[in-house]
């Protein structure tokens, strides 16, 4: 039987992202709000996550996928506010990450609900 409350450890570089996130905003003053920031400590001391904050992942980085066409993003010397909080969330690597573990998620509740 599956353990319910299950809580999943971010990877290193998911945690390497987080960390520049806050480190750009700390030097350029700008991107992502106070739950970023606080996804972002989370994330970069690789706390574990909940389900739900997976779900929260997924559904920050599909709204914000725009960011990424916007000038800056990408740029460590100039960069955007998304590029910012994109990083605060993770990064490419959360994103991907996150996405994982919700595909995983959903096949286990549907082997469950068979």
């Amino acid at each position: 039987m599956a353990k319910k409350n299950l809580t999943y450890r971010p990877p290193l570089e998911v945690s390497q992202a987080a960390a520049k996130g806050l480190l750009l905003r700390r030097q350029f003053g700008r991107g992502g709000t106070m739950v970023g920031v606080a996804r972002a400590r989370d994330l970069k001391n690789r706390r574990h996550v909940s389900g739900k904050t997976i779900f929260r992942m997924v559904s920050y980085f599909r709204r914000h996928a725009v960011d990424r066409q916007a000038p800056g993003f990408g740029n460590d010397d100039n960069p955007s506010p998304g590029y910012v909080a994109w990083l605060l969330w993770g990064g490419d690597a959360g994103a991907y990450w996150a996405e994982r573990k919700k595909q995983k998620m959903k096949k286990s509740n549907q082997r469950k609900t068979r």
